[in-house]
């Protein structure tokens, strides 16, 4: 995947893309053997840090993607924020796909295969728990990890803000009478504390650290002094990307050695719904003439879950040994490798993207 040129110190390779950037699938894929294989052997360690929770939060998590999306963050310009308004295309499609399509696709996908092709195989007791464990994790649109995704695949950083930001707003009133609606109860116990406590971790703080910093460089060295921070600081976010894997695969090593094949069953459904609503989100954008710095992050936000709400969803409604907790784990398992597979198809699509008449120069 490519990625914002090669940092100082850094080995570069022939295109001028840094050694760790240009293998980052490698990277990401040992440090999930790495979590799982510590969270197996050295289990205790791990169960001491994910105890480090506020509000089913989990701290070290939160400070990790901390640490990955304020530099990335740093590129935000609040004063060029009436430039939104031009992206008002991808703002629609990606709120088209994010309420209109994700949450009712994972129904579907959950009954053909939960209910249907892989019943047989499954606890028959905890059939409908999976596929609401599926639903609750559609319903929830991701906060933190966009700006990841967003970055590596060089996206508009104004719009990933934007619409993040306005997800989290509809988020508020849409998610309980969603996820009420497509697992037929009368009422949804939204964790709100767990809601609004990722909002201030993953938003509101980082936004405010990145602007106060972005300040302080532009006033002390200019232009010059924010590209070489953010060249300094882009090994930073890779490396906090590979320890909170690290940790996610650790907190689950256990089970996922244990029923290896139940993971296997509840992942396909949520790897089709990844793809299927990336996919469409990034046809639609084409097919509206929107550009691709806005496409990208689009179909990444239109695909991502926010895990942390639908963890402590499942929990607070099924219980902590549930299969709906346990599907919404399998979603944070897989959130990182699969995403990083879409950031690389947007990529290598870009210039066929943009082949579509107008869809370059159109916002």
């Amino acid at each position: 995947m490519s990625a914002p040129g090669a940092t100082a110190g850094q080995p570069v390779t022939e295109n001028g893309i840094g050694f760790f950037e240009r293998y980052l699938t490698v990277w990401v894929f040992l440090g999930i053997l790495a979590g799982i294989g510590l969270g197996f052997l050295l289990p205790a360690p791990f169960q001491v840090i994910g105890r480090l929770e506020l509000a089913q939060v989990n701290i070290p998590v939160a400070l990790l993607i901390g640490l990955m999306i304020i530099p990335m963050l740093l590129k935000i310009d609040f004063s060029a924020r009436h430039q939104v308004k031009a992206h008002w295309r991808g703002v629609g499609v990606t709120l088209f796909v994010n309420w209109a399509v994700k949450p009712f696709s994972m129904a579907l996908l959950g009954w053909l295969f939960i209910r249907g092709l892989f019943a047989p195989w499954l606890p028959a007791d905890q059939l409908d728990a999976y596929i609401a464990g599926l639903i609750i994790l559609a319903a929830a649109p991701c906060t933190a990890m966009v700006f990841v995704w967003s970055h590596l695949c060089h996206g508009e950083p104004h719009f990933t803000l934007t619409q993040v930001a306005l997800n989290d707003a509809i988020m508020i009133v849409a998610f309980a009478p969603i996820v009420g609606l497509l697992l037929g109860l009368s009422a949804i116990t939204v964790p709100w504390a767990t809601l609004f406590l990722s909002v201030v971790l993953y938003i509101v703080i980082p936004v405010a650290l990145a602007q106060l910093w972005r300040r302080s460089l532009l006033r002390r060295g200019g232009e010059a002094a924010l590209q070489a921070t953010l060249q300094r600081r882009h090994p930073v976010s890779l490396g906090a990307l590979l320890a909170t894997l690290v940790l996610l695969f650790g907190f689950q090593g256990g089970p996922i050695l244990q029923q290896p094949l139940i993971i296997a069953m509840l992942a396909l459904p949520i790897l089709i719904q990844v793809y299927f609503n990336s996919g469409l989100a990034y046809l639609l954008n084409r097919q509206f003439g929107v550009a691709h710095g806005v496409a990208g992050p689009s179909a990444l936000i239109g695909a991502s879950n926010f895990f942390e709400l639908a963890v402590a969803t499942a929990i607070s409604l099924f219980g902590f040994e549930s299969g709906a907790a346990l599907a919404t784990v399998v979603g944070v398992l897989i959130e990182v490798p699969v995403m990083l597979s879409v950031v690389r198809i947007v990529n290598a699509t870009q210039g066929w993207y943009e082949r579509r008449g107008t869809a370059a120069v159109r916002t």
